[in-house]
């Protein structure tokens, strides 16, 4: 659905080349086909590749900006009779995406890693409402706020789809993760901006060509992720993965694979290795295991620590956001750790 309406903005799109939302704005899973790393210029004036081809076909026919619309989803055609203007949104990757398109929702949910809301976003939506957790979104608190438009996807919340429907125009997503920048483009049709989604994700993009330009040699870079009972060195499917790819940066063998994560043991920890590797933990250190494994001699011998190579980032950034200002984020620590 989406190509068709790429196909009429190609010539607007080609001559756009415009950041603003993301100035001003200041872990899902993963699971079949990809077509991550495809570099080709794709219908309709895009410089971005596409990560995700079935998610890439959801989306509206309708004239750029005009409503009402019909929206074609993971879970059925959803009518939007006029432009939104209080959104709901189900995970952080839609908070992302909201702001990125200069529209502050009314009501968000809450994570379960350090902080509530991912914190490079908690400025933008301090007014906003809590409509409970990721796992648990709260109906009551949703329709108290009156919205015109709930944002979700799938894999979250598909349970809940008839409820949410019969409080407002709802859209979903097939899932939150790899396929951000396709979640992106389906926000935007749902919010009538999709001349603007399609300009920030060639910002995006640009960047991350600019990145690869500066990077001297190709450096494999690791993932590694503490998290509460497992730990995970990311691959392809995952937002970081899909970065690296666009940026054309290289992964260590055991991470260059089609899927979310690979989990090892603590003492695998060898196989964290990598010419640099950047860590986080999704919660404190303590309760992950973070700091029992940065604090023994398996992590001291991996060479990337030993030669100073090794760089904690945001959890809330890397593997929370899931949205464009995330991704140029990401982007800009790569930049600062790579080219340094």
């Amino acid at each position: 659905m989406r190509t068709n309406v790429l196909k009429r903005l190609s010539i607007i799109a080609m001559a756009s080349v415009v950041s603003a939302a993301l100035v001003a704005c200041g872990d899902g899973s993963g699971a079949g086909s990809s077509d991550v790393g495809n570099t080709d210029v794709a219908t309709g004036g895009e410089r971005f590749s596409t990560a995700d081809e079935e998610t890439a076909q959801l989306g509206s026919d309708a004239e750029p900006g005009v409503f009402p619309r019909s929206v074609v989803h993971a879970l059925g055609t959803t009518e939007i009779p006029a432009k939104p203007e209080r959104v709901v949104v189900l995970d952080t990757g839609e908070i992302d995406a909201v702001l990125a398109l200069g529209i502050t929702p009314i009501g968000i949910p809450s994570t379960e890693g350090a902080n509530s809301v991912p914190s490079y976003l908690a400025d933008e939506v301090a007014e906003a409402t809590a409509v409970g957790t990721i796992q648990e979104p709260n109906l009551e608190a949703i329709a108290a706020l009156q919205p015109d438009l709930i944002l979700g996807s799938e894999l979250r919340a598909d349970k809940l789809y008839p409820q949410l429907s019969e409080i407002a125009p709802t859209v979903f997503s097939i899932r939150p993760g790899y396929p951000w920048k396709e979640n992106f483009l389906l926000a935007g049709d749902a919010l009538g901006e999709e001349e603007q989604a399609i300009e920030v994700l060639n910002s995006y993009q640009d960047s991350a060509t600019a990145l690869r330009e500066k990077v001297q040699g190709d450096p494999t870079i690791s993932l590694v992720r503490f998290m509460p009972n497992r730990l995970r060195l990311y691959g392809n499917l995952s937002l970081i993965g899909v970065i690296l790819q666009d940026a054309g940066l290289s992964r260590p063998a055991d991470q260059d694979v089609e899927d979310l994560a690979v989990e090892i043991s603590p003492e695998e920890i060898d196989k964290a290795d990598g010419d640099y590797i950047f860590y986080t933990s999704y919660g404190t250190p303590d309760a992950t295991g973070e700091t029992s494994v940065i604090d023994g001699a398996g992590w001291a011998a991996l060479p990337a620590v030993a030669e100073g190579r090794a760089f904690r980032v945001d959890d809330d950034v890397w593997f929370l956001g899931l949205g464009p200002i995330g991704a140029q984020h990401i982007v800009a620590d790569l930049d600062k750790f790579l080219t340094a």
